[in-house]
């Protein structure tokens, strides 16, 4: 059962996260849920092949950094309680997504982004400003940003290579919980943003996407 944070808990976990994030550190699974792709055989892939999952999943890794952050800025400042509650649950199924994704980019003999401390810091004053905006436009940018995410996703499952069975799971089982994450901040009572601001949302997401690609 999810309990009340305190203003006080929230900044520590901030710190927590921040810290983690800087240090590489391991992190907790809060859900208890295995990795997706845990009893997979891992498939013979080309040195090509590999080069591109790693580099797939390192940007699916700094997504999560960045979406960790983005709901820990808004739960800091939403006004409702339950929406705080809601909002934390997301974050925990996030990191779920932030171990698979590590793990994964791991076991391609690989790096995450060297910039993950700049996505952390920089999502969190983009989620604490949303969620100065008030619950509703803040519930509807994540809304915004879960569908954008999803789409996302389903480009990198197209640009996967068939044989790599294990990124492929971890990616639906992450689309799986995006589109639940969005649904539940619409059903939250999330406004529609105008179009300008969804369209402005995209240029910070292509630079990380693109940074982290290569980074």
């Amino acid at each position: 059962m999810l309990k009340h944070l305190t203003t006080t808990d929230k900044l520590i976990n901030v710190f927590d996260d921040l810290l983690r994030t800087l240090t590489k550190t391991d992190i907790p699974c809060l859900t208890n849920r295995q990795n997706p792709a845990q009893n997979l055989t891992e498939s013979e892939l080309t040195s090509e092949e590999k080069k591109q999952s790693a580099a797939l999943m390192r940007v699916n890794h700094a997504g999560e950094i960045a979406a960790q952050a983005l709901y820990k800025g808004q739960a800091l400042v939403a006004r409702d309680k339950n929406i705080a509650i809601r909002m934390q649950y997301s974050a925990d199924e996030e990191q779920d997504h932030l171990l698979w994704c590590r793990q994964r980019v791991e076991e391609l003999n690989s790096h995450t982004s060297y910039l993950d401390p700049v996505w952390f810091l920089g999502s969190l004053a983009i989620g604490v400003t949303a969620g100065l905006a008030g619950d509703r436009w803040s519930l509807g940018f994540i809304a915004e940003t879960e569908k954008q995410v999803v789409e996302h996703i389903n480009d990198h499952l197209q640009l996967l290579s068939t044989n790599d069975q294990k990124s492929r799971v971890i990616l639906e089982q992450m689309r799986e919980d995006e589109q639940h994450h969005g649904n539940m901040a619409i059903e939250s009572g999330g406004s529609v943003l105008p179009i300008p601001i969804k369209t402005a949302m995209r240029f910070p997401a292509k630079i990380m996407t693109t940074l982290a690609y290569y980074i």
